[in-house]
């Protein structure tokens, strides 16, 4: 383990980092000194960042600080969320058109190519406001558009290994379409769609707070950053704090995740090797 860590010394410090976010959303009640997320206290609305208050209040009183770190949470929770259904149905779909090609690869690319031919962005709001603003629609409406890369990138790797003689091998001998999708295929495609699942926490994550910030993610009183960013908009000049804060922290996490996938892709990329 040592000798992988210096070897790899930027992959170990971005783990570091990300595993630091990481215990940020886990601890949050315990980082945030006892103040709420959510509950205000109007006395206390637009103060000044303080030794009290580190980030200053809202409108309604709200501790930024605690918001913000709570947000982290949600942030992380849905972006998570977003690349775990997109990798596992890009993948499992990328698999089957590529192993078994015909109608079954016809169908699902045809629907693939529906989906691109739309603007992602323009879609999911589509479907977002079609579904209703929540988090929860912003998760699923931001899958629905996003998994045609994993189901390409898989694909397309299937592809170049369908025909290979251990392949071949493999029906001859009688060995079940299941486990060779599974000894086989699943094996070859991993490492590049983790690389490209580790790389796009960072923009779902922007997508998200997008959302959230034109009305169709998060909604009040939940601790989101695209949120914070909609709801410090009326208060730019008078309260700078409510958006900077937000936006350190959006711009922090997602320079975090990006580097930290460049970082796997150099441990992991076989050409590499």
């Amino acid at each position: 383990m040592k000798s992988f860590l210096k070897k790899n010394k930027s992959f170990a410090f971005f783990c570091f980092l990300v595993l630091l976010v990481v215990l940020v959303a886990v601890f949050a009640p315990f980082l945030v000194r006892g103040q709420s997320p959510t509950e205000g206290v109007l006395a206390n609305a637009l103060q000044k960042p303080d030794s009290v208050h580190w980030f200053g209040t809202d409108k309604l009183g709200r501790d930024i600080f605690a918001r913000v770190i709570f947000g982290t949470r949600t942030s992380l929770t849905a972006a998570f969320s977003v690349v775990a259904i997109i990798f596992l149905l890009g993948t499992i779909l990328g698999i089957l058109a590529g192993y078994f090609g015909g109608i079954v690869d016809t169908v699902i690319m045809r629907f693939s190519d529906m989906m691109v031919s739309f603007p992602g962005m323009v879609l999911a709001i589509a479907i977002a406001g079609i579904l209703g603003a929540s988090i929860q629609n912003a998760v699923l409406a931001i899958s629905l558009v996003s998994w045609t890369k994993y189901a390409r990138l898989a694909r397309s790797l299937v592809l170049k290994i369908r025909n290979r003689d251990f392949v071949a091998a493999a029906v001859v001998t009688g060995s079940k379409t299941p486990y060779i999708l599974y000894t086989y295929m699943l094996p070859n495609v991993l490492p590049t769609l983790i690389i490209t699942g580790a790389t796009d926490i960072g923009s779902m994550m922007l997508e998200l707070a997008g959302l959230s910030f034109l009305g169709f993610g998060a909604q009040a009183p939940i601790p989101e950053w695209g949120l914070m960013l909609n709801e410090g908009r009326a208060y730019m000049s008078a309260a700078p704090w409510l958006m900077i804060f937000p936006g350190l922290a959006i711009f922090i996490v997602v320079v975090v995740f990006n580097l930290f996938g460049d970082s796997l892709r150099d441990v992991l990329d076989p050409r590499d090797e």
